[in-house]
């Protein structure tokens, strides 16, 4: 599915101005307090991880060719006050670890920043979460976005997971013993919904260690071998905004009806394509609150959390959530 010029014209420079800001706390972060927006049980330490992939390569506008480089945002519950978020080399808070990991991959020509809030959400409640900067697709790569690199990106998440599964298995060092092995989890919105859906179930890219996937506005990409949803699959929570222009709603019924169970439909009434996972409210506190509530199901083996998907995804005139566990 090609999105360039939808997205484009969409977005506009408003949101290229955005997705290019800089990686940075959110306000009143490094070890200042604010407000939780879902279920908070830690603090939000951040690294920024430069994981380097010398078995494949890009070619830059001027033609000279380098290791393929995901500069990844690394949030992780730490030590501290749940209020405090995106605080720079915290303390791991190790000792209520080790904790299942999220990779989520962002859109086409945007960056994983426009995302900080939902990502939080998801450190906040006990997960490690990765998001890579693929090296092509994102708002400032050279020579501008190319979306042409969207079939090498599901490759991106499963390296994401190898280095994130070597750098906990470590002896020593700050990320050490932090992540499970047993319980990953891939996550992503728009192309970056179709990079975990390959992950997850594509013939292709299937990567065999993702026990869950979180796909937001997100839909099938060629290329990939076709995908296999049999019995046993990862469980699938699917979300997508009914007024979106750019993956048509279509697109997501398609593979959650082909989909098998467990799997969770959250339809969020009358959202666009972006908002609903990077500000716009009710949407956004919803999307946190199932997102968590089904990750906890699934990466946790809570019960109680599945119980609950029903009443926090189902809000008048917001959302409506189709469970089929």
């Amino acid at each position: 599915m090609t999105q360039r010029a939808l997205l484009r014209a969409v977005t506009g420079t408003v949101i290229a101005a955005l997705a290019a800001a800089p990686l940075q706390p959110a306000a009143g972060s490094s070890g200042g307090a604010s407000a939780p927006d879902a279920a908070s049980s830690f603090a939000v330490g951040l690294r920024v991880l430069r994981l380097i992939d010398s078995s494949r390569t890009i070619k830059l506008p001027g033609g000279r060719v380098v290791p393929r480089t995901l500069l990844t945002v690394l949030r992780y519950p730490a030590m501290g006050s749940p209020g405090q978020t995106d605080v720079s080399g915290a303390p791991a808070a190790r000792g209520a670890g080790p904790f299942p990991l999220v990779v989520f991959g962002h859109g086409f020509a945007v960056t994983p920043a426009i995302y900080s809030r939902l990502l939080q959400s998801w450190a906040r409640a006990g997960y490690v979460v990765a998001a890579p900067l693929f090296p092509l697709e994102n708002a400032t790569a050279p020579g501008g976005p190319d979306e042409s690199d969207l079939i090498n990106q599901p490759r991106d998440m499963s390296y994401v997971i190898t280095s994130l599964l070597a750098e906990s298995a470590a002896a020593t060092g700050p990320l050490a013993g932090l992540v499970d092995p047993a319980h990953i989890a891939v996550a992503g919105q728009s192309d970056g919904g179709e990079t975990a859906l390959a992950a997850a179930y594509s013939r292709r890219f299937r990567d065999p260690r993702v026990g869950a996937a979180v796909i937001l506005s997100g839909a099938r990409m060629s290329g990939v071998g076709g995908y296999s949803f049999t019995r046993g699959s990862p469980p699938l929570l699917a979300a997508q905004g009914t007024a979106d222009t750019i993956n048509e709603p279509r697109n997501t019924y398609q593979f959650f009806v082909r989909a098998s169970r467990p799997k969770y439909l959250l339809r969020l009434l009358g959202s666009e394509h972006l908002p609903p996972y990077t500000a716009a409210q009710p949407q956004l506190g919803i999307v946190e609150r199932v997102s968590i509530a089904f990750l906890d199901g699934y990466m946790k083996t809570a019960p109680a959390a599945l119980q609950q998907l029903l009443s926090l995804g189902n809000a008048a005139g917001a959302a409506q959530l189709q469970a089929e566990p």
